[in-house]
């Protein structure tokens, strides 16, 4: 009864809180002298800002209503459970054996308003090609098609372009991997830079020689290095336009594994080198080589303004097709646009390559002839054994009219009579000859078609942007409007194969390794970038930009570039060779040090609680980082932090745009550890064992476990100490399962640790919300149930082996090439298996040959108490042509419907066809994938990109690693033999439809819920520990930085907070890019409470009040590259944005 009347009365105490600061802010509005006019007289920007602030205060009144609201259930619920610490402070074991945590007091809501949940249950736009029902159409037979071996005969007649003649533009272009077989630096030296050498000496002879320039990594490289004079001459090609840059981007992304940030940063990065060097902006893409194509990308590019876009490398048999169909240009449409707000008009390569043999028309044999590199006496010849031949008098009648036949015969593959012919290779022209060769050839062919009315055609060199410039004007139609008749398409082109049954679905996870450590690096860049940009602003505010280190700006540049030039398809893909990873290893480690140092001096001056007596030296860093990685290729290495009976102070920083709740873990030296925040409150702490292998505890190193409440993009403040008096500082319970007759283990004081003898009996490991079956035989999951879930569902962890094919081609860094369906995974020794209880979490930790699993999950409300911590730690080094395989076995009825997603930005449905053979049915997922049926819906997050697949009703499986001991003849000419010890990071999410069993529809749409998000948010953007350095006359007084004044609508995701460059370029510009997403979000998933207080606005947000302590002083809306900006909005304007948008923003924050 006592209970009831405590919890009652605070509840109460809350309720009037409430109530009376909304009595103080009516009064504010009323009592304000500045609005003490009479209505009569208000200028009509009055009346708006009065409407704005009762909208506001209706907004209020609507959220305190749920606060109270949920006060009350929360009040019923503890009353009812007895879920309240019975002293008030130390954790304590409930009547089903969970661990209960201090109720800290601070209610949370969630609070989704119903017009914010119709996106995702709106109508869609009918296209005319939709990709999961193209797949389901075509039969995927590859018959013999001639001399156009994976299309069919094309004919033409004579006179179909006497009306209108063929317009032809031949668009030379050298394609330049940064980093592929040499490093990005070798390819410089060797070729690059005599390609640009040349280019401004041979287009400067002759005005109507053209261009095409892509990756600005390696032209920034060479503008760098090179004398004005050539600056000038290369400035005045492009001004003139014969030279032009496609897409512009740092590199020619890979589109599969890449995140979106990265993309966008990489393209940003591009971009603003592009505007402050050239003054040029990009209006074309250009991606001939990336192994498939995602949807993401035209989303991007319609976003930073471009108007048209090309592709190459899409499945044969849908090239095929297309073809066929005349539909090789089309509208690319995004699944969930319902308009043609995001139509971007796009062409697609016909042929098999984008060398000269298989793009001036269908037959290479022909088209080798028109190679004027492979002129007899070159190094490279045609393998169809009929050399070009130099054009002379002699002859261009003849071979004009042979030339002329193929691009009548591609042409007819198009709807209008403009035709593309793309003219180079992989780092062509890098020669003077070859200029010479391909220009003079060329030109004589041209005069001959041109000066011969009779052939009907005009033909010239073009760049990219001239071609599509011509297609609008032939139909009438202005720069990036769809033609008349022209389809629009939604969905992507995954998976890539380029003859028979090899698909390049290998990639999705060659290099694992790497694609963990590009998502580290990119969640640290955007960290920094965020703090950077903080800091500089309050700089800046208090008249202290003089002091503040602002040479940091380098540091994020150079970061920028090097996670940009990993962006490149040869890169995150893991189809480099040997030496070239690890120069790519070198540049990510060292922008790894250079991002934690920007952090470090970022968060020391914003938690200075005087700022007067910051100082800033280079070579006292004030902060340091909680883990260290020595080398490219090694796992990080958590540091030691000592503590003393006087305080260590520890600085958090959540990155995250939301408040956060979370489970924090150090390494301390002492198990008497006390864990206070900065007010003093001290905190429960989970002490655990650091473990050296899997029965063997390292001695004097201890885990340190505690719950902590986070600023949204924050940085809190906790004190550490050794204390003797630490009574909330609790011993896990740890229980080893030794196979057979195992000798019992036992622990070092102080923590104890029971051994037995496995068995096959079920284990369960559980929290408030969540209970865990475990296999007794082999230690992995076999169950999830929720605890406001009666029903146990069947979640079964297998792993599984693939081998390759016994004889001629065999899976490699881009192939995937099983010899058959995956073996069960076994070894003789059944595996040791380690259950860890506590207050904070508990975990299930088995240890096999060649990987080691942990299964944790947080006793803390919240996202982070929602979804099962998943790490396997995968060693297969002594494993030849082997990949190991991690299914989940579940009852859920999927059937043959799965869904992964595109980028971290979209999900694209997936469907299983028992027609392709097993490599062409897995897909790219770079952050989720999951199964679903009436009931439930099952999400495997991830931290980095991997291949994955459903095979079979229930199932999704991921391949984790891969070990390939020869080439796939796709030029790399190395298997896949150095991997590393790698820890794969995924959080597994079961949840509940709440429309009670309403079948899941099958539209070619679907989005993760409110909850996904934000579990991928947290499994992608660790919080990141900052111990201060013990100093010799003791740590200033600092006091936690909250950078938000109020809370963002929790559907929008602060992408990034980006210093823009002044024209120096090394330092930066009183301006910052705000870039913000808006999710799609599925609402027919259970909502859960969050763990902070979650509204959303229906896509408005006010910008001015945002952050506290900072005044705006411009707010203008920018393209996404930040090159194109619109008329800025007035300070006080609220910015608006549809569900599923990327908007960017420029900010002065003073």
């Amino acid at each position: 009864m006592k209970l009831k009347k405590q919890v009652t009365v605070c509840g109460g105490a809350i309720f009037c809180v409430a109530v009376f600061s909304l009595y103080l802010m009516l009064d504010r509005v009323q009592h304000d002298p500045a609005r003490r006019q009479s209505v009569g007289n208000f200028p009509r920007s009055q009346i708006s800002v009065l409407q704005n602030r009762i909208e506001q205060l209706e907004q209020l009144l609507e959220e305190n209503h749920q606060i109270i609201s949920h006060i009350k259930d929360s009040v019923l619920e503890l009353t009812d459970t007895g879920a309240i610490s019975p002293s008030g402070h130390l954790p304590f074991r409930s009547a089903n054996g969970s661990w209960v945590l201090p109720f800290d007091g601070r209610p949370t809501f969630l609070s989704v308003k119903p017009q914010d949940c119709q996106f995702a249950l709106g109508r869609r736009s009918q296209t005319d090609l939709q990709m999961l029902d193209v797949y389901s159409l075509l039969s995927f037979d590859n018959v013999d098609g001639g001399v156009w071996k994976q299309g069919f005969e094309i004919t033409y007649d004579l006179n179909e372009w006497d009306e209108e003649p063929l317009q032809v533009f031949v668009v030379p272009h050298s394609h330049n991997d940064p980093g592929w077989i040499k490093t990005f630096e070798k390819y410089y030296n060797d070729q690059t830079q005599h390609i640009f050498n040349n280019m401004v000496v041979k287009l400067a002879e002759d005005p109507r020689r053209k261009f095409i320039w892509s990756e600005i990594s390696f032209f920034a490289r060479w503008w760098e290095s090179v004398d004005i004079y050539k600056q000038e001459t290369m400035r005045k090609l492009i001004l003139s336009g014969q030279l032009e840059m496609v897409t512009g981007g740092w590199v020619m992304t890979d589109e599969a594994n890449a995140h979106y940030f990265a993309m966008i940063d990489q393209l940003i990065e591009g971009h603003q080198w592009l505007e402050r060097n050239l003054g040029v902006t990009p209006r074309s893409g250009w991606a001939v080589d990336p192994f498939g194509h995602s949807a993401t990308m035209p989303y991007l590019l319609k976003r930073a303004n471009m108007s048209s876009m090309l592709i190459q490398r899409v499945h044969y048999s849908i090239k095929k097709h297309f073809a066929a169909t005349q539909s090789l240009e089309f509208m690319w449409r995004q699944t969930w646009d319902p308009e043609s707000g995001t139509d971007m008009f796009c062409h697609m390569m016909p042929f098999y390559s984008y060398d000269v043999p298989h793009t001036c028309g269908p037959d290479p044999k022909i088209c080798c002839q028109f190679d004027f590199k492979r002129l007899p006496g070159s190094r490279v010849n045609c393998p169809w054994k009929v050399p070009p031949r130099a054009i002379t008098d002699a002859n261009v009648a003849e071979r004009a009219g042979v030339l002329l036949d193929q691009y009548r015969k591609k042409s007819k593959l198009f709807r209008s009579k403009v035709l593309l012919v793309p003219l180079g290779d992989d780092f062509r022209y890098d020669k003077a000859l070859e200029w010479d060769q391909q220009y003079f050839n060329y030109q004589k062919l041209f005069n001959y078609m041109n000066s011969h009315p009779e052939m009907h055609v005009k033909a010239q060199f073009a760049t990219l942007t001239d071609y599509f410039n011509a297609v609008y004007k032939a139909n009438g139609v202005g720069q990036g409007t769809r033609p008349p008749d022209y389809p629009v398409l939604s969905g992507d082109f995954f998976a890539y194969a380029d003859r028979e049954d090899h698909y390049w679905s290998g990639y999705y996870t060659s290099r694992p390794f790497y694609k963990n450590l590009d998502r580290v690096l990119e969640s640290h860049l955007r960290g920094a970038e965020v703090l950077y940009s903080l800091a500089v602003a309050h700089a800046r505010h208090a008249g202290m930009e003089g002091r503040y280190p602002t040479s940091d700006y380098s540091l994020l540049t150079d970061a920028r570039r090097n996670i940009g030039l990993f962006q490149h398809h040869d890169a995150i893909t893991g189809t480099a060779k040997e030496a070239v990873v690890i120069d790519y290893g070198n540049r990510l480690l060292r922008s790894l040090v250079g991002l934690e140092r920007v952090i470090i001096n970022a968060a020391h001056f914003l938690v200075m609680k005087n700022k007067d007596i910051y100082h800033f030296y280079q070579t006292e860093p004030f902060l340091e980082t909680d883990n260290r990685r020595t080398t490219q290729d090694s796992l990080p290495q958590r540091t030691l932090i000592e503590l003393e009976s006087s305080p260590r102070y520890l600085v958090l920083f959540n990155p995250l745009e939301q408040e956060r709740l979370c489970v924090v873990t150090l390494l301390v030296n002492s198990a008497r550890v006390r864990v206070l925040t900065e007010d003093g409150q001290m905190l429960p702490v989970q002490l655990s064992a650091q473990w050296a292998s899997a029965v063997e505890m390292s001695g004097e190193v201890y885990q340190a476990s505690f719950m902590a409440r986070l600023p949204a993009l924050g940085l809190a403040i906790f004190h550490l100490y050794d204390s003797a008096d630490s009574p909330m500082t609790l011993r896990s319970d740890t229980l080893l399962r030794i196979p057979g007759r195992g000798s019992s283990i036992r622990g070092s004081d102080p923590l104890p640790v029971r051994s037995q003898t496995a068995d096959a009996q079920l284990f369960y490991i559980q929290s408030q919300f969540l209970m865990l079956g475990f296999s007794g035989t082999t230690g992995l999951l076999e169950s999830i149930r929720r605890k406001d879930d009666p029903l146990e569902v069947r979640v079964q962890i297998q792993f599984l082996t693939y081998g390759t094919r016994p004889s001629k081609d065999k899976s490699g860094a881009y192939l995937f090439l099983p010899d058959g369906n995956a073996k069960p995974y076994s070894q003789r020794e059944a595996p040791v298996v380690r259950v860890v209880e506590g207050p904070i979490f508990a975990e299930v930790v088995t240890h096999y040959q060649h990987f080691q699993q942990t299964v944790r999950i947080h006793n803390v409300p919240g996202v982070d108490g929602l979804s099962l911590d998943i790490t396997t730690m995968v060693d297969i080094r002594d494993q030849n042509n082997k990949e190991l395989a991690m299914r989940l076995v579940t009852d859920i009825q999927s059937e043959d419907t799965f869904y992964t997603d595109l980028n971290g930005f979209q999900i694209q449905p997936r469907r299983f066809f028992q027609k392709l053979p097993l490599q062409a049915n897995f897909y790219p997922m770079p952050t989720m994938a999951y199964i679903q049926d009436s009931q439930y819906r099952l999400t495997l997050h991830t931290a980095q990109a991997l291949g994955v697949s459903s095979l079979a009703s229930g199932q999704l499986e991921v391949i984790l690693d891969r070990r390939l001991m020869q080439d796939d003849n796709r030029g790399l000419g190395q298997g896949l033999k150095d991997n590393k010890r790698t820890a794969n990071r995924f959080r597994l999410l079961l949840e509940r439809r709440s429309n009670g069993g309403k079948p899941v529809d099958s539209r070619p749409v679907s989005f993760p819920s409110l909850l996904s998000h934000m579990t991928s948010a947290i499994l992608n953007h660790e919080v990141l520990a900052l111990p201060v350095l013990p100093r010799k006359h003791g740590v200033p007084p600092l006091r936690t930085f909250a950078p938000l004044a109020g809370t963002l609508p929790c559907d929008f995701h602060l992408l990034n907070l980006r210093s823009i460059q002044s024209p120096d370029a090394h330092s930066p510009s009183p301006f910052t890019a705000l870039l913000l997403h808006r999710l799609g979000l599925d609402c027919g998933l259970e909502a859960q409470n969050p763990g902070f207080n979650c509204t959303t606005t229906q896509g408005q947000l006010p910008i001015s009040g945002l952050f506290r302590g900072l005044d705006l002083q411009l707010l203008q809306p920018m393209s996404l590259s930040l090159m194109h900006s619109q008329p800025p909005l007035s300070n006080d304007s609220s910015i608006s944005l549809e569900p599923m948008e990327i908007s960017a923003y420029k900010l002065k924050l003073c």
